[in-house]
């Protein structure tokens, strides 16, 4: 299973993401911040079934998921109506586990949507929580936090920036306390990697970078984790 933020799948297929794509071979294969509406790519994908969820606003945030097998059901969004406008979340169904991509919002400069993002926050659980009920839960995708010190280049001068607050990281805590386990963090506990580096200032050539993107599996699943990589070394977008 591959998740990746593509910021913008456009620009991302013109920097060589169908060779990469093809190459990785993977059985599922998530994307984030598609960035279009309905309409606006034609992938030939042979052999996958494809599950687009749109954002109402032109050109912004979005989800996708690839996959080899034909899910059981498929289920857009977190059931929250006023959460439910930017294309966020895609839900597969499978027989023995749900699959579900998430592209947490991003609480902004100045923290202007933080309250939304805790909003969203509260939503997302519960209705992780409500899936779990029926059957394990694997989610995947940029949850636009960086949960420790370790998963962050400057943990002091970012502590009041999005994506890093007190806020943030409690919640992701509690998504921790509630059963699910970050996948990467348990196989590697002492790696600093990280998965989004900012286009300015050279980020990704010095490596100061944010670990944002996350693999998550219930409790029940960890020991049927076989190993979570971090790809760096694929370029086409500020995430990896």
């Amino acid at each position: 299973m591959i998740s990746w933020n593509v910021n913008g799948l456009r620009a991302c297929v013109g920097k060589g993401f169908l060779d990469y794509f093809k190459e990785m071979d993977a059985d599922i294969f998530c994307i984030q911040e598609s960035k279009l509406q309905e309409g606006q790519i034609e992938l030939d994908l042979e052999g996958y079934h494809q599950y687009w969820n749109y954002a109402k606003k032109k050109g912004y945030s979005g989800t996708a998921v690839f996959t080899k097998e034909e899910p059981v059901s498929v289920t857009y969004g977190v059931g929250v109506p006023e959460l439910d406008t930017e294309g966020r979340m895609i839900t597969l169904e499978y027989p023995n586990f749900y699959l579900v991509t998430c592209y947490t919002p991003n609480s902004q400069r100045g923290l202007t949507r933080l309250d939304y993002r805790m909003e969203w926050e509260d939503a997302f659980l519960s209705y992780l929580k409500g899936l779990e009920q029926e059957k394990p839960v694997i989610f995947c995708g940029d949850l636009n936090v960086a949960a420790t010190e370790m998963d962050i280049k400057n943990a002091k001068a970012n502590e009041k920036n999005a994506g890093f607050t007190k806020e943030e990281r409690e919640k992701f805590a509690v998504i921790k306390e509630k059963g699910f386990v970050d996948s990467f963090r348990m196989l590697y506990p002492d790696t600093v990697t990280y998965s989004w580096w900012s286009y300015r200032f050279q980020a990704r050539q010095r490596n100061a970078g944010w670990r944002l993107d996350y693999f998550m599996v219930s409790e029940s699943l960890k020991d049927a984790v076989a190993d979570a990589k971090i790809h760096t070394e694929i370029l086409g977008s500020d995430h990896c």
